[in-house]
């Protein structure tokens, strides 16, 4: 017998809320308590709801979703500061979070028309859209477009199965690729400060930002507004003094917090709050940490650290509110597939013994891929139709490796787009996680240790 969604639902959003308010007395009872929040919604099963009822009650489903959400992360500071963050309750809401984006991308998908992007349709931009795309705490919701400040941190997801990689290449799955900082100069003028593998340390219009194909993004604001206005004011001027062959500043695959000659993303948000405070704030307040098992892979794309700051890092920071969070339901479906391909990638390389290996194709782009990188721009861009355009900080390893992924990842979507697809035809409902999951675990089963450029036991 099929329930009814709000139900069912209010009565889930109810026990989440009621357990962020409780007093909580150990790190093991908020663990136990996260865990409890993820299971029950990760256990649910849109099956088991009426289509129209989906339909009819998505938008209020997704509220509440959301309004719960918030209330968690608005507890985090408390938690902090009375040693309930253990790592495993870290990890415990990290995964709370992320199964309740899922499940509000799920529930986004069943309340619009068209699920997928068309070939010749253009992404909407960042926080726009009709569909319930942007969703604002109930601290800054006054019912008028939201207004960007300088110093606020943009994280956001792209398309590419490479951001998808660096979502997932930590110990804690998330769903974000890319973090920039918002600075808003005397003008009025809005421009994005960003670390990007390809460009290094550059100043783009938050426009370009926002229209530059992607999926998800979110805004958060430092608590702080004078620490974070200077923060943005000094990482400004630091890129624009770099604007020439000798200063420029350009990215650093090692993911190290330490050095100033090389910036990644999130690292260039660290360091702007590092010197906008004197050293006094270190981001984030807690980190992402890389699996000691899978260390060839780290390597082979140039990590040399067991921790850093990685985008969804921030998530968890109770330094900075999360203002405003946006996603295109038309692509969300999408991201969410690539999102579980690297997921089990990362899950054969650890606990199977799976690693990429190169053919003689994935060697000789590398090659070139690498000696174009000296080239002037103009030469590049001719090129990018043949061989990637890299940056001169990229050796070959990375190189090769961040194609095989891509080749890897590219070969399994097709097929998993059709499952997806079809599951929507049939149901009405999006197809769950779990069951995409499964699905590429039985395609291993039977591919005799060979995915692509992955290689492993039969």
């Amino acid at each position: 017998m099929q329930r009814s969604l709000i139900s069912s639902l209010d009565k889930k959003l109810a026990q989440v809320i009621q357990m962020a308010g409780r007093p909580i007395e150990g790190p093991h009872e908020l663990e136990a308590s996260l865990r409890q929040i993820y299971h029950s919604i990760n256990d649910a099963d849109l099956h088991d709801f009426d289509s129209l009822d989906l339909l009819k009650h998505a938008a209020h489903a997704m509220h509440g979703l959301f309004t719960a959400r918030m209330v968690l992360r608005d507890r985090i500071a408390e938690w902090q500061a009375k040693g309930l963050l253990a790592r495993p309750a870290e990890v415990a809401l990290r995964d709370a979070f992320r199964i309740m984006r899922y499940a509000n991308d799920m529930l986004g998908e069943v309340g619009i028309e068209n699920r997928h992007l068309e070939a010749d349709e253009k992404p909407r931009r960042a926080f726009t859209g009709r569909d319930y795309n942007t969703q604002v705490h109930p601290k800054y919701f006054d019912g008028r477009n939201i207004a960007f400040r300088s110093g606020d941190v943009l994280v956001v997801r792209g398309h590419a199965h490479n951001s998808a990689a660096i979502a997932r290449i930590g110990d804690v799955d998330t769903q974000f690729s890319h973090t920039a900082m918002i600075y808003v100069d005397k003008e009025g003028k809005h421009w994005a400060l960003e670390a990007l593998i390809e460009d290094g340390a550059v100043i783009n219009t938050l426009e370009h930002l926002l229209d530059h194909g992607i999926g998800r993004a979110v805004l958060y604001r430092h608590k702080d507004p004078m620490l974070a206005a200077r923060a943005a004011e000094l990482t400004h001027a630091r890129i624009r003094a770099s604007k020439g062959w000798s200063r420029h500043i350009p990215y650093d695959f090692s993911m190290r917090l330490t050095g100033r000659r090389r910036l990644f993303c999130a690292k260039l948000v660290h360091q702007a709050f590092l010197d906008a405070s004197n050293g006094k704030v270190r981001l984030p307040a807690f980190k992402t940490r890389f699996d000691q098992r899978n260390r060839e892979f780290f390597r082979s794309i140039g990590v040399r650290t067991t921790e850093t700051y990685a985008p969804g890092d921030i998530d968890l920071d109770p330094s900075f509110d999360l203002v405003a969070e946006w996603q295109d339901y038309r692509s969300t479906a999408s991201l969410r597939r690539q999102d579980m391909i690297m997921t089990k990638f990362f899950e054969w390389m650890e606990t199977r013994g799976y690693g990429f290996r190169p053919d003689f194709f994935v060697r000789l782009i590398s090659i070139f891929g690498r000696i174009s990188s000296y080239f002037f721009d103009g030469v590049k861009e001719l090129l990018s139709s043949v061989v990637p355009k890299i940056p001169s900080s990229m050796n070959r390893s990375t190189i090769a490796t961040i194609i095989m992924l891509h080749k890897t990842a590219e070969s399994l979507m097709p097929a998993m787009r059709a499952l997806d697809e079809n599951h929507v035809k049939m149901t009405g409902r999006p197809i769950h996680p779990r069951e995409l999951l499964s699905h590429l675990e039985r395609l291993r089963e039977v591919s005799g240790g060979k995915i692509g450029y992955l290689r492993g036991k039969a």
